[in-house]
């Protein structure tokens, strides 16, 4: 075997080991450099491109390509032009060149209820000079439109945000709104009937014409500033060293102590809040005053003693709730009440004055006494009247009652006495038959009757005239009786016997 036959022909070395070609060498670097490929940039792109904000974030992109941005500018507004981009990523899962991009994540701004959010745009033209409010989109300074409550995705790179409160309007209250941007009311632009108003129009400077009702109102605090004013029933007391002094007709300085109750108009608030002032300017500025004026006025054309006394005080009282009303009302103020509660005489004249008050007071109470003894005795007479007719009404239901009731038994009866009567008629004819034969019977008896009467006086004549009179007679029928009952005879020798007489001395006699 030659040289040549024992080397290996793939060019082995001399140890007997294959030798590789080039060829298949870059072959194999080139399908490794493949499966790396295959394997590193899914995960390069996964942990190097993803760009994934979490539930409440959102990203902000940054190009790190481009042109430049003009001098003074923050935000890219142009495709090909590096630097921070104003729109932002929400919640979700994007993926960006880390070459071409960077990005930061972000809490979104979250605005709680009864807060509000003024946002401050960083990037734009400067507004023109003297303003602070961005009229458009191009502007940079403060935003109109305020953020009510609720989530936002702002970006802070563009935008600054203020958390301020919400205007909060109680019930029985109104906001009076002043706009601190606008046109200028002392401008030369503005019509001559509009410049030097109290009350402005929408879009100009000053105190707005329209306030606000009860409730939440989100209104921008750079260019809204709202006063609370209290539209409820005031109650102002006029007493002490705020007591109305005047003189009377006759001389005598007289003060007045009262309650005045008063409420500021709705349509008016404004208007007079910006004119007037606070509740103690509306009290001290327009009431007081007109108030004073009119007491002074009104009170000296009455006497002390008619103030103290008597119905000039209801008088003043009325007529000056009347003056106030009228007076107070165009500026915006209702005067719902004035009561006058004291009159404060002078010393020399109010011990009399009292004295005198007293006395009628005394006599009044008197009166309503009287008057109460009266009320009594109408009320018991009222009652008693009451009582007389519930019996009458019971005596004339009683007597109605029992004539029925005696028409009913007068008819039973009358019936039964019919009856009674007929039976009687029956009874007498009855009656009579039996009287008849009666007096027959008795006519019969009375003859026989008589006729033994004249039998028996015939006999009885017959034997008076046989013992030769009456006397003999009844002689005889007296002994003839009591004779069988003597026993012992008591008699003596004279005439004059003791006892029973004898028949000579009866005879006599």
């Amino acid at each position: 075997m030659n040289e040549k036959a024992s080397k290996p022909a793939g060019g082995g070395s001399a140890a007997g080991l294959p030798r590789l070609q080039p060829g298949f060498l870059r072959g194999c670097f080139l399908s490794l450099l493949i499966l790396s490929a295959f394997i590193f940039i899914p995960l390069w792109i996964w942990f190097w491109w993803r760009i994934e904000p979490g539930s409440g974030e959102f990203a902000v992109l940054i190009r790190k390509t481009g042109s430049n941005l003009p001098a003074g500018q923050i935000i890219a507004t142009e495709p090909g032009q590096k630097g921070i981009r104003e729109g932002v990523l929400t919640e979700g899962r994007y993926f960006r060149n880390p070459y071409t991009w960077d990005w930061r994540i972000h809490k979104i701004t979250d605005i709680p209820a009864g807060k509000l959010g003024v946002k401050i745009r960083l990037f734009g033209e400067n507004p023109p000079s003297g303003e602070i409010i961005a009229r458009n989109d191009k502007q940079k300074g403060i935003v109109e439109e305020v953020l009510s409550p609720g989530k936002y995705r702002i970006n802070p790179y563009a935008y600054d945000v203020v958390m301020m409160d919400a205007t909060q309007i109680r019930p029985g209250h109104a906001g009076v709104v002043t706009s601190q941007v606008g046109q200028d009311v002392l401008g030369s632009e503005i019509p001559a009937g509009k410049l030097n108003s109290f009350l402005v129009e929408k879009g100009m400077k000053g105190v707005q014409a329209d306030v606000l009702d009860p409730g939440t109102h989100y209104l921008n605090p750079y260019i809204y500033n709202v006063v609370e004013v209290n539209l409820q029933s005031q109650r102002f007391e006029v007493g002490g060293a705020e007591a109305i002094s005047f003189l009377t007709l006759d001389g005598f300085p007289v003060k007045a102590e009262g309650t005045i109750e008063f409420n500021i108009l709705r349509e008016k608030a404004a208007m007079l809040t910006h004119k007037v002032g606070d509740m103690d300017d509306i009290v001290n500025k327009i009431i007081m005053p007109r108030m004073r004026g009119f007491s002074r006025i009104e009170g000296s054309k009455k006497t002390a003693v008619e103030f103290i006394i008597g119905e000039t005080r209801q008088q003043f009282q009325d007529s000056l709730q009347d003056y106030l009303r009228k007076i107070c009302e165009p500026w915006g103020i209702s005067v719902n009440s004035v009561l006058i509660r004291n009159i404060i005489p002078p010393e020399e004249i109010a011990l009399v004055i009292r004295e005198r008050e007293l006395a009628v007071q005394d006599a009044r109470k008197f009166e309503q006494q009287i008057e109460r003894a009266k009320s009594k005795a109408e009320l018991t007479r009222q009652e008693m009247l009451a009582e007389q007719n519930r019996r009458k009404v019971q005596a004339d239901t009683e007597k109605i009652k029992a004539e029925i009731s005696a028409r009913q038994e007068l008819e039973v009866k009358l019936i039964g006495a019919q009856r009674e009567l007929d039976v009687a008629k029956i009874n007498l004819e009855t009656t009579n038959s039996r009287i008849a034969a009666m007096i027959l019977a008795a006519g019969a008896e009375q003859d026989v009757i008589r006729r033994r009467n004249e039998a028996e006086a015939k006999v009885l004549s017959d034997k008076v005239e046989a013992f030769g009179g009456g006397g003999a007679y009844a002689r005889y029928l007296l002994y003839q009786r009591i004779a069988p009952a003597l026993k012992d005879v008591l008699t003596n020798d004279g005439t004059g016997g003791f006892g029973f007489p004898f028949p000579d001395e009866i005879k006599e006699k």
